[in-house]
């Protein structure tokens, strides 16, 4: 027999962002997974609802949607010898400790990372899982069922290292794996999990680590693959002045050269940092449609400088958000990396042309097309019954006035609820059926064990 969805009026919040300019000050209804409905302000649902929730303490936002991280990196933060590290000796400082993760390891680190990202108001994050040392080939796997488990949206990317430091790149031999068990379990992994279709939980993509990291042949045949699969394709790139000179003095190539010359310059793309571009560069991302991840607090802290977000999203190339990995932000906290790109942002346009609305963009709409999500990043009918819902309460908020404002300006950091396809996945500040003080303690212990066994 089938069961009717039951339908709920989210009535009458303190203010609402919609992501589409909608008055929507009655609040939304939804049915089943899905949005049925916005409600104009004063008015009441077209339809009968069974369930009234009482919206009227709560600014209501799209679920926020984070497009870069590394969730293992929760188990190494604020650690001293690469506290005050640039990108490339920070990641050698850290390559030898983070060979040393185990499954436990990282099924603590991920749930941890998430958990992180949904009390701040996050309902789907991307991951970019680029390290399988031996004991630890099935990673993605383990990060399937957290994320099963926490009832969230991921896309897990199939990251890989092939150029280790005995032919010219970065990380250790021992973190790196060949061309054929790369590609073979990229493709596992698409067959095994990935999902099409609005409403999708889990998705993969395909993420070889960096071009300092990955071999050419491997970036191509990735790139085929992704094609094959259709599946999306992820990367870090011009993130530093130092990636530019590698690329220059390797491959003889600027970092969108090379992106071209492997078959990477398309929309099936979305890229980490995308700092270090000129003028051409962005016209021919925009002309591509290849995406950005923006990682602001990321890139303050490796001082590696202020990506162009408003000439890429306006020359056509999407724009998204990502807290990036979790030693070098050093958080998890969606709705603060909105703050933070608002701010860093400002600092090479000015305050009128970055507006919170224009930041809660990125980190909602634009970052679902990003990945490849038109279900996802407003609110509106049909679309995917995902929000976050916040309280002014807080003393930072006393004397503030437009609340979508104050919730960057006066620094929101906890969601009271969150939605994930109609669920209610954070009720009053806490994440259903999760034990926050055990999760803790027991991740606090593998990050000890971690670096203890680095010595």
């Amino acid at each position: 027999m089938q069961v009717t969805p039951t339908t709920t009026w989210l009535k009458n919040p303190l203010d609402i962002f919609t992501g589409e300019h909608a008055d929507a000050g009655g609040g939304v209804v939804i049915s089943g997974s899905q949005i049925l409905e916005v409600v104009a302000r004063g008015a009441a649902p077209s339809m009968a609802v069974d369930e009234v929730f009482d919206a009227s303490r709560h600014v209501i936002i799209p679920g926020l949607i984070n497009t870069h991280h590394h969730f293992y990196q929760t188990l190494t933060r604020a650690w001293r010898p690469v506290v005050s590290a640039e990108l490339f000796p920070w990641l050698q400082g850290l390559y030898g400790v983070w060979a040393g993760l185990t499954p436990r390891d990282l099924e603590l680190a991920t749930t941890a990372a998430l958990a992180e990202l949904l009390l701040s108001g996050c309902t789907t994050a991307a991951d970019h899982h680029y390290l399988f040392p031996d004991g630890l080939e099935a990673g993605i796997d383990v990060q399937v069922e957290v994320v099963r488990t926490l009832g969230m949206r991921a896309t897990l990317t199939r990251g890989s290292m092939s150029l280790g430091e005995d032919d010219g790149g970065l990380p250790p031999q021992r973190t790196v794996q060949d061309a054929d068990t790369i590609l073979a379990d990229s493709e596992r992994l698409v067959g095994a999990y990935h999902e099409r279709g609005d409403g999708a939980q889990v998705q993969i993509g395909l993420a070889p680590c960096s071009p300092f990291s990955v071999t050419t042949d491997v970036m191509r045949e990735t790139a085929e693959l992704a094609e094959r699969l259709d599946v999306r394709l992820h990367t870090h790139l011009a993130e530093t002045l130092d990636e530019e000179a590698f690329c220059r003095e390797r491959f003889g190539l600027r970092t969108v050269d090379y992106l071209e010359s492997v078959g990477w310059l398309s929309d099936r793309t979305w890229l980490a940092h995308g700092i270090h571009f000129d003028d051409d560069e962005i016209a021919r991302l925009g002309r591509a449609g290849t995406a950005v991840a923006h990682c602001a607090t990321s890139n303050m802290r490796l001082a590696s400088g202020i990506a162009r977000a408003v000439e890429l999203e306006e020359g056509g190339a999407p724009v998204g958000l990502g807290v990036d990995g979790s030693a070098s932000n050093d958080g998890s906290n969606m709705i603060q990396e909105v703050r933070q790109a608002l701010y860093l942002q400002r600092l090479r346009y000015g305050a009128s042309s970055v507006t919170p609305e224009r930041a809660l963009g990125w980190a909602t709409a634009g970052s679902a097309r990003a990945l490849g999500r038109a279900d996802l990043g407003v609110l509106a009918p049909g679309r995917q019954a995902d929000l976050a819902m916040f309280t002014l309460d807080d003393l930072r908020f006393s004397g503030s006035h437009d609340p979508i404002a104050a919730l960057l300006l006066c620094g929101a950091e906890r969601a009271d609820r969150v939605m994930v396809g109609g669920s209610w996945r954070v009720v009053d500040g806490a994440i259903v059926g999760l034990d926050l003080d055990r999760l803790i303690a027991h991740h606090s212990e593998a990050a000890r064990g971690l670096l203890a066994r680095h010595r």
